[in-house]
């Protein structure tokens, strides 16, 4: 009949303000009745007080109202019927009225949900009375409204059930509480009335045209706390320890869930579960409360609520380590491992990106609980392989962010890459991100080791670690070119692998070479326009372990041969030798200047003379700008002053090659200085140092002769003789060897030079340039203060005549 009723006055399509209007009239409706009510309460007046109550009830009769409107005017109701309530109390504390004759009483109403209501207030007075068990009249109530079968009339009748009732449950240690079975009937109380609460909300869904299902699920959505709180009492009865909820009250509840079919009550009532039991009751049962997912309908959010669940009992194990045996005990891990693959299985159509998402829990919750168990970690990886495999890279941006989610979590958990390196499953995982993502990942792995300072030690592990960020140091098979990539982002990149190169160390010197040897396969594949960045790292690494190795040599036949500086120094020969290719001359001449010192103080004279002559053979073929070429030879000047090793013939040749050099620089004034340096070339303070001051003295009267060549020219072209910085410069050089107790450098020598930097600069044609005459001044009060500091050297300066 209310079904009839319910169907007869079905929602029209009225807009909000006929809603509004309808809402208004209900309340209206109510807030008369309820005046007359109270009035006939004032007067004691149970009869009329009865009837204006069963009149403002039948406003709850309407179909025309939204839940969100029609739960406004059942709260107007509601309030209404808490005092009602309290006037029956006090009626039958007085005595005025018997509350059985009352429970009879209200049974005559003339509408079912008018009548249901006033009965299930008089029933809550008729428990506190004790006059009754509270379980016969509960059970009596909860049949009572099965009379109510419209859905959302229904699902208000009832939760005002469950509002009425809370409090007087027949539970261990309340005043209600009767014999021993009296928790079994207050835990079927509960479960029935929720029971039939979501048979009435599942309904909801089916009722109405099909063009409005979508508006029906976002009613239900509002609807759904009225039936999650029958979970909530449930979790509240003191009488429901373990082994109730696990045979009697799960069980139930599943069942209700499983059967009802419907998505977002699956959905909701799974989360409600999770959230409102205790963890160690989720903990006891977890077989089977996880049998019940692969059982939910397809289009439920099953990650979600598993995830959830997982991430649940990983937080009470991380806050109670005491508890860590009884998720070994229960085999936690294997069953949810076992349960996502269920899950997985039972629904093939489900998407990439919620597979993946479960794993990520899975892992998560492994971390967490299992630290210790790697065996748990790669088993977590090898099925999302598994998973994944047959498909090509992902191109779905929320798979790969969740593929990246799970490849990051072994890196946070251990802080350490070597321990992600021993699982067999971490690269695999790593194939199937597509080329942008495999870059992030390997910056990740390389920040990683970076903030944890991780020191990786044999060639093996270093072996895997390329592997994982083959991304940064090769171009990859799909001809994604760096071009499309942004500049700094590459140079950012490659920087990053650069300083990876100085993390990898090993104190054994077989083990390091070993190491050497990887990088130097690894990088010499990545393409000429990586090599710039990640040469000079491993050099300079290999040149670590030359340091190390210094005084040892051998001869180096074979692959299996001994850590040598001379094996080492072939493999920076080749290493150095493929920046051919990039080109970058400049870089690999430092690079061979730097392997020669290193040869030097291992005392390896044919090796430091290649590399110098790789160095000339560099600056000759394929350095041509001009001012890389000043940089250069001043680099070859400086490292081959520092040379100690070769022998008279070698040395000549070197020095020969670099003043000849030094003397074809473009500009004269290039040319002057890079003269005067070479100066350097033939005296040396070491004890077995080179002390040829012919030829110092030489180089400086060759750079006076450029230096004036160059005034001369000045002259020429721009009718001014130009500065004469030149000149001071080659007198505060001439000073340098004066001190230095060069024979043929001598005061005379000096006191000429000072003569000729004055006429220059009094000469007609002459540049005044302030700064000029500043590094003059200094000059002349720098020998003026050798003079007054006395000594070997002030007596050396006493002849020289500063002053005009």
């Amino acid at each position: 009949m209310a079904a009839a009723s319910a169907a007869a006055r079905m929602l029209p399509d009225g807009g909000a303000d006929d809603e509004e209007r309808w809402l208004a009239e209900g309340i209206a409706g109510v807030q008369q009745n309820a005046f007359y009510m109270h009035r006939a309460l004032d007067s004691n007046n149970l009869k009329d007080a009865l009837k204006y109550s069963a009149q403002m009830l039948s406003e709850l009769r309407t179909s025309r109202l939204s839940p969100h409107k029609y739960y406004e005017l059942y709260m107007r109701a509601f309030d209404e019927m808490r005092k009602l309530e309290m006037f029956f109390r006090e009626e039958t504390r007085r005595g005025s009225c018997s509350v059985v004759d009352l429970y009879e009483l209200v049974q005559h109403a003339g509408n079912v949900l008018p009548r249901l209501y006033l009965l299930c207030t008089v029933g809550s007075v008729y428990i506190k009375s004790k006059e009754a068990p509270a379980k016969d009249v509960l059970k009596d109530l909860v049949e009572m409204c099965r009379g109510i079968q419209h859905p959302l009339r229904g699902l208000f009748l009832r939760s005002y059930l469950s509002q009425i009732s809370r409090d007087k449950l027949p539970d261990i240690g309340s005043e209600y509480e009767g014999d021993a079975e009296s928790i079994n009937d207050a835990v079927e109380f509960v479960l029935q009335n929720f029971i039939e609460m979501n048979k009435l909300w599942v309904r909801m869904q089916h009722q109405g045209p099909v063009r409005e299902k979508e508006k029906r699920g976002k009613e239900r959505n509002e609807l759904r706390d009225l039936v999650g709180k029958n979970l909530h009492v449930l979790s509240q009865i003191e009488g429901v320890d373990l082994d109730m909820y696990k045979e009697t009250v799960l069980p139930r509840i599943l069942e209700q869930v499983v059967n009802c079919k419907d998505d977002l009550a699956q959905f909701y009532l799974m989360d409600c579960i999770i959230q409102v039991f205790p963890d160690e009751y989720h903990l006891q049962t977890l077989e089977t409360l996880l049998s019940a997912f692969p059982q939910l309908q397809p289009s439920v959010d099953i990650k979600t609520v598993l995830s959830q669940l997982m991430d649940r009992l990983s937080n009470y194990a991380a806050s109670s380590p005491e508890v860590l045996p009884e998720f070994l005990q229960v085999e936690a891990f294997a069953k949810f491992s076992n349960a996502i693959g269920k899950v997985i299985e039972a629904q093939p159509d489900m998407p990439v990106v919620g597979a993946v998402t479960l794993y990520v829990s899975l892992l998560t919750f492994t971390l967490r609980v299992h630290p210790d168990r790697l065996d748990y970690v790669d088993q977590v990886l090898g099925a999302c392989v598994k998973k994944l495999s047959g498909k090509a890279k992902l191109e779905d941006s929320r798979a790969t962010k969740q593929i990246v989610a799970l490849l990051s979590a072994p890196l946070e958990k251990y802080s350490n890459i070597v321990t992600a390196l021993e699982l067999s499953n971490y690269p695999r995982v790593m194939d199937y991100l597509d080329n942008a993502t495999t870059k992030v990942m390997a910056v990740v792995i390389i920040q990683s080791i970076m903030k944890n300072t991780t020191c990786i030690s044999t060639s093996d592990k270093i072996e895997a670690l390329f592997d994982l960020i083959k991304g940064l140091i090769k171009d990859m098979d799909d001809g994604d070119q760096d071009d499309e990539l942004d500049e700094e982002d590459f140079k950012e990149e490659q920087n990053s692998v650069a300083r990876l190169i100085h993390m990898l160390h090993n104190d054994d010197h077989e083990e390091m070479l070993k190491i050497l040897c990887t990088v130097q396969k690894h990088i010499l594949l990545g393409g000429p326009k990586r090599l710039t960045f990640t040469v000079p790292s491993l050099v300079f690494s290999a040149l670590k372990l030359v340091r190390r190795l210094q005084g040892q040599d051998g001869d180096v036949t074979g692959e299996d041969v001994p850590a040598t500086p001379k094996k080492i120094f072939q493999i920076l020969h080749q290493t150095i030798e493929a920046l051919s290719c990039v080109p970058s001359p400049e870089l690999a001449l430092r690079l061979y200047l730097q392997c020669a010192e290193a040869a030097n103080d291992c005392d390896l004279e044919p090796v430091a003379y290649e590399f110098f002559t790789q160095a000339f053979i560099l600056y000759e073929e394929e350095i041509a700008d001009s001012k890389a070429q000043i940089t250069a030879i001043h680099l070859i000047i400086g490292t081959l002053q520092r040379m100690n090793i070769f022998g008279v013939e070698n040395r000549d040749t070197l020095t020969h090659k670099t003043t000849g050099y030094s003397a074809k620089l473009l500009k004269k004034p290039d040319q002057c200085r890079a003269v005067y340096a070479c100066s350097h070339l033939f005296w040396t303070d070491d004890q077995d140092g080179i002390m040829d001051g012919e030829r110092v003295l030489l180089c400086l009267k060759r750079a006076l002769r450029i230096a004036n060549a160059a005034q001369q020219m000045a002259n020429a072209t721009r009718g001014s003789s130009g500065s004469v910085t030149l000149f001071i410069e080659i007198l505060n050089k001439y000073l340098y060897f004066f001190e230095k107790g060069i024979p043929q450098i001598t005061n005379t020598v000096i006191q000429d030079l000072i003569e000729l930097i004055r006429t220059e600069k009094q000469s007609d044609n002459a540049v005044v340039d302030p700064s000029t005459e500043a590094f003059f001044s200094s000059t002349l009060r720098y020998i003026e203060f050798q003079k007054q500091k006395g000594g070997s050297i002030g007596e050396k300066y006493e002849q020289i005549k500063t002053s005009s």
